[in-house]
């Protein structure tokens, strides 16, 4: 397949707490290093994009120098916690923003899912907005008229087609954004989250519909989202974002395995700082080795220290042990109004132990949620925190006999079989 997309040493910079360049004593700079020739001096500087860091510079790069070639057919996937720079790229791939650095070679149209529903007025009605949105989005009236049907009932809103926008709800809304997006034609489509939206059904059609222009159309692809399981079933390769700069770039598996990585790198979580909400302070998982490994089968226990400043009367803590697709494996919760207990200000530990988890070989993360179980409002939720790894120890496997061989243990990954006669 040929290349149809190549990005080289893509770089954006940006000036912190400042609209533009911040000041004209820089902008006199930079026209004077430009007048002589001279590349701009800002270049130079810059912290990196880290947004959990304090502030020490005037400018940060967003992206630095970013390297990736997309072939035609292909789905590739963009990855990265937030803040990693991955709508940066999207902009400047979708030439809504111009990168400080490098350049973005292509060939044929870029068409851009960046804000589903962008442009639609609560004033028209629904067909109405699909001829608006998608004139904006680059199709021409006639190519509009001849998929309207098909537009329509993809979106599942034929109902309410001729009813005012305004009197739609926000799922439908995103369902005809979608429906006209996913219609265009381009060679290239730039598709940001638009799946982290709508129910179940939705989310299955729309997958369905990115499966069809790749594979049946043969259209590029390039697709954001937090959600691994999209993007383990639609892409075959991804890129992983990491503080700006190009992390990985590879096969999928081994992509949500490195993205995973970096997000519950720590075995336990520490939150520094004050709350005046109630706040998850400390997370512990008691793991039966260094390392963060515990051995399979063995009771593991998580210890959670909370602060409530103030007093809670239905305190609820409930976590999920994800694999490492993100999946949960099991779903646990502590609820004090079960017991109709009341907590009032002060530091609590909630300890919670799993006598024979049902957990395979694997790496393994929490995600946590503290609520008030009652008017169910949120306090705090952490996702991807405190890894862990399942491992079977040499002290406890033995010899197995499978059909006509011994398998033996012989080091870490490795077996080994001794055929019989």
């Amino acid at each position: 397949m040929s290349v149809i997309l190549k990005a080289e040493n893509i770089s954006k910079q940006y000036r912190l707490g400042e609209v533009g360049t911040g000041s004209l004593n820089h902008d006199l700079n930079r026209w004077w290093a430009s007048l002589r020739g001279k590349e701009d001096p800002y270049i130079k500087v810059g912290a990196v994009n880290d947004r959990s860091a304090k502030a020490t510079e005037d400018y940060v790069w967003a992206l630095r120098d970013i390297n990736f070639e997309v072939k035609t057919g292909e789905v590739l996937g963009i990855i990265g916690k937030n803040g990693a720079g991955k709508s940066t790229l999207l902009k400047i791939l979708s030439r809504v923003t111009s990168p400080t650095t490098g350049s973005i070679k292509t060939r044929g149209r870029i068409a851009s899912l960046l804000e589903v529903g962008t442009g639609f007025h609560g004033e028209l009605s629904g067909r109405e907005n699909i001829f608006m949105n998608g004139a904006i989005l680059g199709m021409t009236k006639n190519e509009i008229r001849t998929k309207l049907d098909e537009i329509i009932d993809f979106s599942g809103c034929e109902m309410y087609i001729d009813t005012p926008v305004k009197r739609y709800s926000s799922g439908m809304t995103v369902r005809l954004g979608f429906a006209v997006a996913a219609h265009l034609e381009p060679e290239i489509l730039v598709v940001d989250e638009v799946l982290a939206v709508g129910d179940a059904e939705f989310q299955k059609k729309a997958i369905g519909k990115m499966q069809d222009l790749s594979i049946g159309q043969g259209r590029t692809v390039l697709f954001v989202s937090h959600n691994m399981d999209s993007i383990s079933v639609l892409t075959d390769r991804v890129i992983v974002l990491k503080n700006g700069l190009l992390h990985f770039d590879g096969d999928t598996d081994l992509g949500i395995k490195e993205y995973l990585k970096a997000e519950g790198s720590e075995s336990n979580y520490k939150f520094e700082g004050l709350s005046n909400i109630p706040k998850i302070t400390q997370i512990f998982v008691n793991t039966s080795l260094p390392s963060s490994i515990h051995e399979y089968g063995k009771e593991i226990k998580f210890v959670f220290n909370i602060n409530l400043p103030f007093k809670v009367d239905n305190l609820a803590l409930s976590f999920q042990i994800l694999d490492e697709t993100q999946n949960p494996i099991t779903h646990l919760w502590i609820i004090d109004s079960k017991n109709n207990v009341n907590r009032g200000i002060g530091e609590y530990e909630f300890i919670c132990g799993i006598q024979e988890p049902k957990l395979y070989m694997g790496n393994y993360t929490l995600r946590v949620h503290l609520s008030d179980s009652k008017s169910k409002e949120k306090f705090d939720f952490l996702d991807s925190v405190c890894s862990f790894k399942i491992q079977m120890m040499k002290s406890v496997r033995q010899d197995y006999q499978w059909q006509k061989g011994t398998c033996k243990y012989i080091e870490e990954g490795t077996w080994k079989v001794n055929k019989q006669n």
